[in-house]
């Protein structure tokens, strides 16, 4: 997937917004896809295939927040890469919508620059451009080519956050990363995103690795950051 020719379905119950978006989404060469609501979204989401869903919070009938959440727990749609429009800036709210498997989120209202920022930021984490050779740790086998994790071939799921977490930790064991130097090395230094992004992030990856106990790999150290030890 080439990132500017990328397809992006924006879920909003607002004509003026959806437009506005769109506008800028053509503008600066991705494919615009929209609907109005969750119904309309679903149906978007099975004929065209978006490569990534900008998602209202607040949605009539079935909440944004519940579509994000049944599109998480689906497999033909886990992968599928969300971030949530927001007027809602508590911090109880931000972690609500990462903790259901939001890759992101912007609150309204925003910039349309920043936007195109951060959609840009989550589809290279959903496509990365890594070396081939693949990262084996303790059992625990990541393959950048074939962008899959596993444990003794069985395949274990996780978001492309998480993935390039776990890549970045992986490929630098035993070095401690305060939360900034992650932010800069998987988010970008194009966008803003806050230390607490970081800490659910490494909450989702190590319930994706909890099965098979490589989640005890993934060590905080206090006052610091997080590293990655091959002792765990």
């Amino acid at each position: 997937m080439v990132i500017k020719s990328a397809k992006v379905l924006v879920v909003d119950d607002e004509p003026a917004i959806r437009e506005m978006i769109g506008l800028a989404l053509t503008g600066s060469g991705f494919e615009c896809l929209s609907a109005g609501d969750a119904e309309q979204a679903r149906t978007k989401i099975n004929s065209s295939k978006p490569d990534l869903i900008l998602l209202d919070w607040m949605l009539p009938g079935f909440s944004g927040i519940d579509l994000a959440r049944q599109l998480k727990s689906d497999s033909s749609t886990r992968d599928l890469p969300i971030i949530m429009l927001t007027a809602r800036a508590e911090e109880t709210d931000k972690v609500q919508g990462l903790g259901i498997g939001a890759d992101d989120y912007v609150i309204k209202p925003f910039s349309l620059k920043e936007l195109i920022a951060r959609i840009k930021a989550v589809l290279r984490r959903a496509a990365p451009t890594l070396p081939i050779d693949a990262v084996e740790m303790s059992g625990l086998r990541l393959d950048p080519d074939s962008h899959r994790v596993t444990v003794q071939q069985e395949v274990v799921n996780m978001g492309p956050t998480e993935f390039q977490l776990l890549y970045y930790l992986m490929t630098h064991p035993e070095r401690v990363f305060s939360r900034a130097q992650l932010i800069q090395q998987v988010w970008g230094s194009n966008v803003y995103v806050e230390d607490r992004t970081v800490d659910v992030h490494i909450r989702r990856l190590r319930k994706a690795l909890e099965p098979s106990g490589h989640n005890r790999l993934i060590q905080t150290v206090r006052g610091t950051g997080y590293r990655l030890s091959t002792h765990g």
